[in-house]
């Protein structure tokens, strides 16, 4: 059974629940307009709904049950959602891995956020979706990934050309990766999927 859910010492990481519909619409509808090519910034009020809030969720746990993507909230010490996770793109068979999606809210920069949450989800990535190596793919110019993903111990494994198609564009992405003895973790084998 998938335990999706850690505690650091200053946040929660775990999927959202029906009861996080105020801290989601509050994070949303607070933050800042997009600070940079790569911030996403406030949500439009039509999307901070209820029912949109729903369907996120059913989405989310289709996704999960599936297994092949695990969108985690972030939570600080107060209840505030102040960003999110992914492990996406889970590929079994021969390679077991993923890909690794991370965004704090705007409002909440610059305080070390970013880290303690990938560190969480790379824990939860490797010991509970029982992953082999986790990929993140950072576009050159953002630095700031770049150096969360150098923090974070993960190896710099070059660069893709033209591999993802963002804002219209084909874009490069440089390759950051980990595997799970890189992490301290004996990969198992392959699993059985049980998710709750």
């Amino acid at each position: 059974m998938k335990r999706l859910y850690r505690k650091t010492k200053r946040l929660v990481v775990r999927p959202l629940r029906l009861e996080d519909f105020e801290a989601w619409r509050e994070a949303h509808a607070s933050m800042r307009g997009a600070q940079n090519s790569w911030d996403l910034g406030a949500k439009p009020a039509k999307f901070l709904t209820m029912t949109e809030f729903k369907k996120m969720l059913a989405t989310q746990r289709k996704q999960r049950e599936s297994d092949t993507f695990y969108s985690m909230a972030v939570f600080d010490a107060a209840g505030r959602l102040v960003g999110g996770v992914s492990i996406m793109e889970v590929s079994r068979g021969i390679s077991q891995t993923a890909y690794l999606g991370y965004r704090i809210f705007n409002d909440y920069w610059g305080q070390g956020f970013g880290k303690e949450a990938v560190k969480a989800v790379l824990d939860i990535g490797f010991r509970d979706v029982k992953l082999h190596r986790i990929e993140a793919g950072i576009e050159p110019r953002n630095r700031r990934s770049h150096a969360l993903a150098k923090s974070l111990g993960l190896r710099r494994e070059g660069l893709k050309k033209r591999a993802l198609y963002l804002r219209g564009d084909w874009i490069d992405i440089t390759m950051y990766t980990a595997t799970c003895e890189e992490f301290g973790i004996k990969w198992k084998g392959i699993p059985k999927v049980h998710v709750r």
